[in-house]
């Protein structure tokens, strides 16, 4: 029997978009997302302009700044609090370079549910002084949060928190945390790569100092695009020393006996912007803003739901926390074999990826519940891989 939404099918107004379903079953968002026809389409606008014009600054600079808007939107913040980065490796890593840890305060308090790009990013810093304080998982890879905290004293420069855990999808809450932080006059870096695009973050709200993530998961773009959030208010004296000609008050000033950085969020970019990826992504966004970031929740929160109940239903052991308040989009299942049930798992047409001895499924506003039933139906042919 084919379940049933309670909230609109978006997957039966925009999966006709998404030539991938033609042939798999692709539930790898948290991966790459599907691709639109039109973000597709897009990549032929960009070499148009190649063919066109051959070199098409105005219209490539044009899609950068048409980047930045868009994220400002989507965040619901202010464009010049926007940096355009080419990954959210290279957000953390020019925030870090205008970090001074010679001052009083070096002490830089993170989790144990890091991507490696944050946890490897503040070890180098070590070299300039930096003392990086982890907070151990839970058992069920939820931070402890009163944990984290106890650990924010008065030499602590900087708290860094991802907000979706890539092993499982466990969410953290963000609030609590920046408060804390804040009280004792420290700064707070949040990596959203898992959540956005999944879950709802309004930045004008969050109130957290920098976010950092990108564009090839759930908001529909391709690798190259990134973005960097960081709040005037507390940030405008953050000077970066990882820059570049795009990071100037005027680039076009060609000045080699000088730093001026530019004044707002931009100074934390960097060399030539990734032109043929903005293209994409800008449409992918386009698209998921179109849709609304509450309205995808929603309806992926009962695909969610769905999967858990078949899946745990066939024997399989669901290691993602099951508050709706502490789960993004992800699913992740326990494997005894996770490499070789992924490949078990894509024998039966269904896409998904693997973390930590966990299957990773992560659906999206165009998957729907025939989907669910076939991913069931994988998971219960490929049962002699489940961790009970």
């Amino acid at each position: 029997m084919v379940l049933a939404s309670t909230t609109n099918d978006l997957a039966k107004i925009y999966r006709s978009q998404f030539s991938v379903f033609e042939h798999v079953t692709y539930v790898n968002s948290c991966s790459q997302g599907a691709l639109a026809n039109s973000v597709k389409n897009s990549f032929d606008d960009y070499i148009e302009t190649l063919e066109l014009k051959g070199s098409a600054w105005a219209d490539w600079a044009g899609y950068q700044e048409k980047m930045r808007s868009l994220f400002a939107t989507f965040f619901k913040v202010p464009a010049s609090e926007i940096a355009v980065t080419t990954s959210a490796s290279a957000g953390v890593n020019a925030v870090a370079s205008a970090l001074d840890f010679t001052k009083g305060r070096n002490k830089i308090v993170t989790t144990d549910n890091e991507f490696p790009t944050i946890g490897q990013t503040w070890h180098a810093q070590e070299l300039r002084g930096a003392v990086v304080h982890h907070i151990p998982s839970n058992g069920d890879l939820t931070v402890d949060i009163a944990a984290l905290i106890n650990a924010i004293d008065d030499q602590t420069l900087l708290v860094s928190i991802t907000h979706g855990c890539f092993r499982n999808g466990a969410l953290t809450e963000l609030e609590p945390i920046i408060e804390a932080a804040h009280k004792k006059g420290a700064l707070v870096l949040v990596d959203a790569y898992q959540s956005v695009g999944a879950v709802p973050l309004n930045l004008s709200t969050l109130k957290a100092d920098f976010v950092v993530g990108g564009n090839l998961k759930y908001l529909l773009g391709v690798p190259g695009v990134g973005f960097l959030y960081a709040r005037s208010e507390t940030t405008s004296h953050l000077i970066p020393t990882s820059t570049g000609w795009f990071a100037a008050r005027d680039i076009f000033a060609m000045d080699i006996h000088s730093y001026d950085p530019a004044p707002d969020a931009r100074r934390f970019e960097s060399g030539t912007p990734p032109i043929p990826s903005l293209y994409p992504s800008a449409t992918g966004l386009e698209m998921m803003i179109d849709i609304g970031i509450e309205n995808v929740y929603a309806y992926v929160c009962d695909i969610h739901d769905a999967l858990r109940t078949g899946i745990e239903g066939v024997g399989g052991k669901v290691v993602t926390p099951k508050n709706r308040a502490h789960h993004g989009a992800m699913l992740a299942v326990a494997s005894l074999d996770e490499n070789a049930h992924v490949a078990a798992l894509e024998a039966e047409k269904v896409v998904t990826s693997s973390r930590d001895g966990n299957i990773r499924v992560s659906p999206h506003f165009y998957n729907n519940f025939e989907d669910v039933e076939k991913i069931i139906a994988a998971f219960a042919k490929t049962s002699h891989y489940l961790r009970k």
